[in-house]
């Protein structure tokens, strides 16, 4: 909130991580004067990037307002919600409107807060129009897991990740006006302090290695099967990740890159991006169900599991070994079996890619170097390269017995591989 229209103005700067609530949390003194600013901003962007192309943009309005980033009750929030709304539907009338961007669902009060916006969206007296209801094109919320330090090494709860997904999506259910609303976790992530850095937070460690690249792909597929399992329109995830300027080489922020070098994070995202076409079946006899990872997470053995897409010249297989322990090192014999390739394929070239701790991996590239914390320049092109997504082996043709393939491989403990079949 300006500093000119909150009602607590003093003191207004915030200085992290302490007094962080300040006068900028609050709802405006004057919704009129909120709604000409709203207004006044949307007309702004129009003009800067065109009406189509911002018409195209979500507006989400507000942050997690369930708690301290939000000094009002939830019917405060829902007010502040119907005046904004308007206003940006008056500056553009066909723009993309939604909320309440609320923490994780299994906490009861974010699941009270979320409850209660949808019954208002869907039936509750609009403060700004008079009318009943107020317009909602997407859900946004929350979810998160946790990290901690266990006898000297990171532990990671992506069961608790999945539960606040599950919760939300459950609670959506429950209202078929909004059943086949898109719905956006606008932030999904392993925790919830992205400006907490690894030398304060050694728990952190984790976010430069490639337990986060697997971490995300077990994340990916525990998010689409909960989506399917209650009838959810998900229309995509957000990590909660920034750039951080000025900071030390391999800091442990939330981060994709670190100096320009990129995170093995980041390689798991570039695989996600190489899978085109349609989604087919994929099993895996080491996966572990959804049902087990939501009551005791990856805890008990590693999941090593599998999604897989087809076009029609292309089949994409990902496969990971993800475990919360990152001292977890066993490796696994994978024997990949490929399926229903067209009738007159004999071979298909495979290219083989890898994120573990020999391949795209530049955390430990640095590790080896010894952790400069000025790399020389040539040290510096070492990492960079290290940074991109690497072959583990050079591409093949391999011969297709009818219409199936197999590929045997080791996978490497809290690795991805993306098996990439052409012809």
């Amino acid at each position: 909130m300006p500093e000119a229209l909150s009602p607590h103005p003093e003191p207004y700067r915030h200085h992290w991580p302490k007094d962080f609530d300040t006068g900028w949390a609050y709802p405006p003194n004057s919704y009129h004067e909120w709604s000409d600013l709203i207004y006044m901003w949307v007309r702004h962007m129009a003009g800067r990037y065109g009406m189509a192309q911002v018409a195209k943009w979500e507006w989400e309005v507000w942050n997690e307002p369930d708690i301290l980033y939000w000094h009002g009750s939830v019917e405060d929030y829902n007010k502040f919600y119907d005046y904004t709304v308007a206003a940006v539907r008056r500056a553009l009338p066909n723009a993309r409107v939604g909320g309440p961007a609320t923490t994780g669902p299994a906490s009861q009060r974010a699941a009270e807060f979320l409850r209660a916006f949808l019954k208002h969206c869907a039936s509750g007296r609009n403060y700004a129009t008079e009318k009943k209801g107020a317009p909602l094109d997407f859900i946004s919320f929350h979810a998160k897991g946790t990290a901690k330090l266990v006898d000297g090494h990171v532990e990671l709860n992506l069961g608790a990740n999945l539960r606040d997904v599950e919760e939300g999506f459950a609670l959506i259910e429950t209202f078929p006006t909004f059943r086949q609303l898109p719905v956006v976790l606008s932030e999904s992530d392993p925790e919830s302090c992205a400006a907490c850095d690894a030398m304060s937070h050694p728990q952190n460690e984790y976010r430069l290695t490639s337990q986060y690249a697997s971490y995300e792909a077990e994340l990916l597929y525990g998010t689409l099967a909960l989506a399917r399992r209650h009838h959810i329109n998900l229309e995509g995830t957000i990590s909660w990740a920034f750039v951080f300027p000025g900071q030390p080489i391999f800091a442990g922020l939330r981060a994709f890159t670190t100096n320009d070098i990129d995170l093995p994070v980041l390689n798991a995202f570039r695989m996600f991006g190489f899978m085109k076409g349609e989604r087919v079946a994929a099993e895996s006899t080491g996966g572990l169900a959804v049902g087990d990872v939501l009551e005791s997470s990856a805890k008990t053995k590693p999941d090593v599991n599998v999604i897989a897409t087809r076009d029609s010249h292309r089949v994409n297989a990902l496969v990971w070994s993800y475990d919360d322990d990152s001292n977890q090192s066993a490796s696994t014999e994978i024997r990949l079996r490929i399926e229903g390739l067209p009738q007159g394929v004999s071979r298909v070239l495979l290219e083989h890619w890898g994120v573990d701790r020999d391949h795209s991996n530049a955390y430990t590239a640095w590790q080896t170097m010894g952790s400069p914390q000025n790399p020389s320049a040539g040290e510096y092109e070492r990492l960079k390269a290290a940074g991109q997504l690497q072959l583990r082996e050079p591409p093949r043709w391999i011969v297709a017995d009818g219409n199936i393939v197999e590929i045997t491989f080791t996978q490497p403990a809290q690795g991805l591989s993306l098996v990439d079949l052409t012809w």
